[in-house]
C-alpha cells in the first residue's frame, strides 16, 4: 500500500484538494436552496425537489456521453490536460455564490451549474482512476482505486468539518480559493501517465492527418492512435467485449439510481422531514465521509483479499440494501446516524466494480473504461430525480395516498436489491488488462 501511495501522492493531493472544494459547500446548499425558493417554508417546499430534479436529470444525461467521451479522449491526449478541465469549469457556479445569494444570484448558479457540470460530473473520479490503473500493476488496482475513492472520502469530512464551524459568507470563498489552488497544483506537480503519448499533447485535438496544407508538418503517428476525436461507437465498443464488463455495468447502473438520489435529493428530504439544518448535515456528512475513508482504504482492500472483488460487490450492495431500509423507517435524526455505520461496507460498491471493468479492458483502454462506468452512473443519476423527486415531494405532502414518509427510500432499495442479484451473476473472469509494469 505505501508503494501505491508514493506512486499516486500527487494524484491523491489532488483529489483531496477537488473533493473539499466540492464538499465544504454541501451541507450549506441545502439552506441555500430553501431560503431562496422558498423563504420562511422550510418544511414545505417542492418546488426545490423539482428544480433540483430537473437539473440533475440534465447534468445526468449530458454527463452520461460526455463522461466516456473525455475519458476515451484522455486515453489518446493524456489524463494531465483532461484533468484541469473539469477542476476549472466546477469553480465557476461556487463563485457565482460567493459573490451572493438572493435569488437571482441563485438563479444565476443554477443554470450555470447546470451547463458546467455536464462535462464535471462523474469526469474527475473516473479520469483519476484511470490515472491510478496507468500508474500501478494489475493485482494492486484495486487498492489503489480504493485509495484513491478514501482520499475522495477523506475530502468530503474536511470539508464538512470545515462547512461546520465557518459562516456561510465564508464557505463559498473558501471552495473557490481550493478550486484554484488545485488546478494550480495540477499544472505544477501531476506528472503526465500516458507517456508513450506524450507527442499528442502538442498535437490539436480536431486535427487530422487529411486536413490539407502543412499536413506533412505534422508528426505521423501510429495507426491505433493518429485519430479524431472518437465516436461514440468506438467508445461502447467494450460493452459487447465482455459479459463480465457488461454486467458489471448493469450492476453500476442499478446501484446508481438509488445513489443518484441519495446523492442529490436526500438532504432535502432530511430538511422536510426532520428539519435539519447546516450543521446536522455536516455532522452526518463528517460521520459518513470518516466510514467512507476508511472503508475504501482499508477494508475494501482486506476484503478483495479475502473474498475477492466479486464478492466484495454483493456483500456492499446488500449493506445499501439494508442502509436505505432502515433509513425508509427512520422515526428521528438519530436513527439516521445510527445506520451511518453501513456506509463501511456501502462505500466498497464503486472501487469493487470499477476494479472488476479495469481489468477487463487492455491498459491503453482505461480511460475508456472507467469513462464509461461512470458514463453510466450518469445516466442512472438522470432518470432517478425524475421518478424519485415527485415521489418524496408527494409522501412528504399532505396529499400522500397513505402515511409513509420513506416510501421513496423503500422503493430505492428495491434498485439495490435488483443490483445484489445481478452481482451474483458475474463471473470471475481472468484479466486480459496489460500486467507490465507502468
Amino acid at each position: 500500500m505505501e508503494e501505491v501511495i508514493s506512486e499516486l501522492r500527487h494524484l491523491l493531493a489532488t483529489v483531496l484538494l477537488v473533493g473539499f472544494s466540492y464538499a465544504v459547500v454541501i451541507p450549506t446548499i441545502v439552506d441555500v436552496t430553501t431560503d431562496a425558493l422558498c423563504p420562511g417554508h422550510q418544511d414545505q417546499c417542492p418546488l426545490v425537489f423539482y428544480l433540483t430534479g430537473f437539473q440533475d436529470a440534465i447534468i445526468g444525461l449530458g454527463a452520461m456521453v460526455m463522461t466516456p467521451w473525455i475519458g476515451s479522449l484522455s486515453d489518446k491526449y493524456g489524463r494531465k490536460n483532461l484533468l484541469t478541465l473539469p477542476i476549472l469549469l466546477s469553480a465557476i457556479p461556487t463563485a457565482i455564490l460567493a459573490f451572493g445569494r438572493s435569488k437571482s444570484f441563485f438563479y444565476a448558479y443554477y443554470v450555470v451549474r447546470t451547463f458546467t457540470a455536464v462535462l464535471t460530473g462523474g469526469t474527475l473520479i473516473s479520469l483519476a482512476l484511470a490515472y491510478a490503473a496507468d500508474k500501478v500493476l494489475v493485482d494492486q488496482r484495486l487498492s489503489a482505486f480504493g485509495i484513491v475513492s478514501a482520499v475522495f472520502s477523506g475530502s468530503y469530512l474536511c470539508g464538512n468539518l470545515v462547512a461546520r464551524f465557518l459562516s456561510i459568507d465564508v464557505i463559498f470563498q473558501v471552495a473557490v480559493c481550493a478550486s484554484l489552488f488545485a488546478i494550480a497544483y495540477v499544472r505544477i506537480f501531476l506528472e503526465e501517465s500516458v507517456s508513450n503519448k506524450m507527442d499528442l499533447l502538442s498535437r490539436p485535438i480536431l486535427k487530422t492527418e487529411e486536413d490539407g496544407d502543412g499536413a506533412d508538418n505534422v508528426p505521423q503517428l501510429p495507426p491505433s492512435t493518429a485519430k479524431t476525436i472518437p465516436s461514440f461507437k468506438e467508445i461502447t465498443s467494450l460493452l459487447g467485449r465482455s459479459s463480465t464488463f457488461s454486467r458489471t455495468l448493469a450492476v453500476c447502473f442499478f446501484n446508481s439510481i438509488a445513489l443518484g438520489w441519495t446523492q442529490a435529493s436526500l438532504l432535502y428530504y432530511f430538511k422536510a422531514r426532520f428539519l435539519s439544518n447546516k450543521d446536522q448535515f455536516a455532522s452526518l456528512l463528517i460521520l459518513i465521509g470518516a466510514f467512507g475513508a476508511i472503508s475504501q482504504s482499508i477494508v475494501a482492500s482486506f476484503l478483495s483479499a479475502v473474498i475477492g472483488d466479486k464478492n466484495l460487490l454483493s456483500v456492499a450492495l446488500f449493506a445499501t440494501f439494508i442502509n436505505l431500509l432502515i433509513l425508509s423507517i427512520a422515526w428521528s435524526f438519530w436513527v439516521v446516524y445510527a445506520s451511518s455505520t453501513l456506509f463501511l461496507l456501502a462505500w466498497c460498491v464503486m472501487p469493487a466494480a470499477c476494479s472488476i471493468a479495469s481489468k477487463q479492458v487492455e491498459a491503453e483502454e482505461q480511460g475508456k473504461a472507467q469513462g464509461c462506468i461512470f458514463g453510466i452512473q450518469s445516466f442512472a443519476y438522470a432518470i432517478s430525480p425524475l421518478v424519485f423527486n415527485p415521489l418524496a415531494a408527494l409522501f412528504l405532502s399532505k396529499n400522500a395516498p397513505f402515511q409513509f414518509p420513506g416510501f421513496t427510500l423503500l422503493c430505492l432499495g428495491f434498485f439495490t436489491l435488483v443490483a445484489f442479484v445481478l452481482s451474483l451473476t458475474i463471473k470471475e473472469n481472468p484479466s486480459i488488462s496489460s500486467e507490465e509494469d507502468p
